[in-house]
């Protein structure tokens, strides 16, 4: 026998027949045994008169009954009723006065019945009890039996082997099923519907222990509601006699099912708003269109879906969409973010990103956007996801994957439908519902103000590089005597373009003008403004001024160019004597790499920026002979937010101090070594070499 066949205490004492433990009814009730011989006289004295009646036993045997506990009043009639007992056998039964040792009268309950033994002498035996005590049992059993009955909980009482004995009718309505279909059975039989492994198993705890489960839940179906969920709290308590003798468990349960509609709705709107607080905080944190949809989409998981898409109607990125569209035909659209709550299948059927698809007027997507209005799909069939997959393969993939429930909402910023967020749920047994419908529509009106502005920003920043791309040189001309390599990065946090820009300009008699200035300030604006200075130094370059000439007429045109200011280094190389004259205004300190010795930054008289006005600048002259390597550069190759000036310039020059690269190589190298991600600022690096004249 397994241990889960094992008696439960007191059920091995119910399989046969024995004594038990004191407690009984009979116990509790003082039940008193008296008898009487034909002439009244007690021969029989159970100990339980004691109490009764007040005498011991060696008081009353042999005695009169009649004369020892009943008054004189009351003696005839109890003399008429033992001769009607004795004579005709006729039980009697009733309440009786009697008087006790004490002296009191006591009212008594009686039965009493003739005896007859094996030698045909006939005997009166009464059985007594104190009616006090009789009538308070009567009304505790009565008072037990009422509040069971009417009680408006459930309740049960199952003996020691978890077999129903009481079943009150609340509990009745509660399963839905008769009280007489309870008894004599175990849970297991009865209560097919719930999960009966853990009930049973939680009360033969409690008749084990005697440690009592109270306010468990349990949530499921009974026969009386089949097609709702109810939640009940019950609780088991373990049942002793006066003795401590084991009688059975007892269990109340109580349909709480208001309570837990109640608390599921509190716990699925702190959900929901922990899940808008998530996303007001992760969805947006960069003006880039694919990483603000990336957001969305891991927001999204699990807690709404099992996997979730951002797909953008083509036309939208582009900025050809004048007007949202209600035409029937089909809509391209890119993808540009997918996310999985799990490794599925799934994901494979959806678009990867980046790419593009065209979906049919038949296509939910498609009706999404025509209609701006969210689709929901609760239970999708095989033909649901014909409409909601790209193809007839990516419909039998999301089958596959178990794709049982659909959701789309449009994202629209600013009247304008830009695509929609798309939700599937696999894992995920619930279908979407309303809350459901609110929630995502929440998420997406959030995200589609990021998509949309970083669509616009992007677009902006697009146009600026483009503007000022064109503005700076390309692959200048060949030069005597000298070789350079150049590069411009935009600013990697932002990706917002600014004023940084080089050149490279071919003078008369083989001389070469090398610049790099920085704008402040960034945007079209800021690139228009470089675009200005670039023309005007190339224009001042063939005049064949000294270096801080050049800059002063530089500073009256930046005066003139409202609140811009800018930084600008300007210097000629002549490779006929490999001297160098350059001027500094307010520009950081260029970079001699001297061949074979170690980088030092030049020295020269720093100059306020262009803009500043009624400052002169100054011409400071040096060799760079062949070999050597000037390194001209902006501030966002070596300024950050955390670190002084200084120590980023000793970066700079150890960087260089490194093994030689070709010039192009270390212009990568610098940026690769100095710039940081996160940095807000363009970078723009001229490096010439002076190379043997020809």
């Amino acid at each position: 026998m397994g241990a889960e066949d094992e008696p439960l205490p007191g059920e091995e004492q119910d399989r046969r027949a024995g004594p038990s433990a004191p407690g009984g009814l009979l116990d509790l009730l003082g039940v008193a045994a008296v008898v009487l011989d034909t002439r009244g006289r007690i021969v029989f004295w159970s100990p339980q008169a004691d109490e009764v009646f007040g005498y011991t036993a060696e008081e009353a045997l042999g005695q009169y009954a009649a004369h020892l506990f009943v008054h004189e009043e009351h003696q005839d009639l109890v003399v008429k009723l033992f001769a009607e007992v004795m004579s005709t056998g006729a039980s009697w039964a009733g309440a009786f006065p009697i008087r006790h040792k004490d002296g009191g009268t006591r009212l008594v309950e009686f039965r009493n019945m003739r005896l007859l033994d094996d030698l045909g002498d006939v005997y009166a035996l009464g059985i007594a009890a104190d009616q006090s005590t009789l009538a308070r049992v009567e009304t505790d059993l009565a008072l037990s039996q009422r509040l069971v009955s009417q009680a408006p909980i459930g309740i049960a009482l199952l003996d020691t082997g978890l077999r129903y004995l009481l079943v009150n009718p609340a509990l009745e309505r509660i399963n839905g099923i008769a009280a007489a279909d309870h008894v004599g059975k175990h849970p297991r039989d009865v209560l097919t519907f719930l999960d009966v492994e853990t009930i049973e198993s939680a009360l033969r705890q409690v008749l084990l222990t005697g440690t009592p489960v109270i306010d468990q839940y349990t949530v499921g179906r009974t026969p009386a509601d089949p097609d709702h969920d109810h939640a009940w709290s019950v609780s088991y308590f373990r049942i002793e006699g006066a003795s401590g003798r084991v009688i059975g468990v007892a269990n109340s349960v109580v349909d709480v099912s208001e309570r837990h509609r109640a608390t599921t709705e509190a716990d699925r709107a702190r959900r929901r708003l922990a899940v808008i607080a998530d996303a007001s905080a992760r969805v947006g944190t960069t003006l880039e269109v694919e990483r603000t949809a990336q957001e969305l989409v891991e927001v999204a998981v699990s807690d709404l879906a099992d996997i979730a898409t951002v797909d953008i109607l083509d036309d939208v990125l582009a900025f050809r969409r004048a007007a949202p569209s209600h035409e029937p035909g089909p809509e391209l659209f890119r993808s540009l973010a997918v996310a999985a709550a799990y490794p599925t299948p799934a994901t494979t059927a959806a678009l990867s990103v980046g790419d593009l698809a065209a979906y049919g007027a038949d296509r939910l997507i498609t009706r999404c956007v025509h209609t701006g209005q969210p689709i929901v799909v609760a239970h999708a069939s095989g033909a649901d996801l014909q409409h909601i997959a790209r193809d007839a393969d990516a419909a039998a993939a999301f089958a596959q994957a178990g794709v049982h429930a659909y959701l789309a909402v449009p994202l629209i910023a600013r009247n304008e439908v830009l695509g929609t967020l798309d939700l599937l749920r696999a894992r995920n047994p619930l279908p979407f519902d309303e809350d459901d419908v609110i929630l995502a529509s929440e998420l997406a009106t959030r995200a589609a103000v990021a998509i949309d502005n970083a669509r616009w920003h992007q677009s902006v920043r697009n146009t600026a590089e483009t503007l000022q791309r064109s503005l700076l040189p390309s692959h200048p001309p060949p030069l005597t005597g000298l070789e350079v390599a150049s590069l411009y990065q935009p600013a990697q946090a932002t990706h917002e373009v600014g004023g940084d820009w080089y050149d490279v300009i071919p003078l008369a008699d083989d001389r070469t003008a090398l610049v790099v200035g920085d704008v402040m300030g960034n945007g079209i604006d800021a690139a228009a403004t470089m675009g200005r200075l670039r023309t005007a130094t190339c224009a001042f370059a063939d005049l064949d001024l000294d270096p801080d000439q050049v800059l002063q007429h530089l500073d009256k045109i930046t005066q003139g160019l409202e609140h811009y200011i800018a930084t600008c280094i300007y210097a000629i190389y002549d490779p006929r004597d490999h001297r160098c004259r350059i001027a500094n205004a307010g520009h950081l300190p260029p970079v001699l790499a001297p061949a074979g010795h170690r980088t030092r930054l030049l020295d020269l008289p720093t100059g306020a920026p262009l803009g500043v006005g009624g400052v002169h600048f100054h011409t400071t002259t040096f060799d760079l002979n062949p070999g050597d390597r000037l390194v001209l550069y902006t501030d966002g190759l070596v300024e950050t937010r955390h670190h002084p000036i200084d120590e980023r310039l000793d970066a700079l020059l150890h960087t260089l101090d490194g093994p030689r690269r070709p010039l192009a190589d270390t212009c990568q190298w610098l940026l690769h070594s100095l710039r940081h991600p996160d940095d807000h600022d363009d970078v723009a690096i001229l490096i010439a070499q002076a190379t043997p004249a020809c």
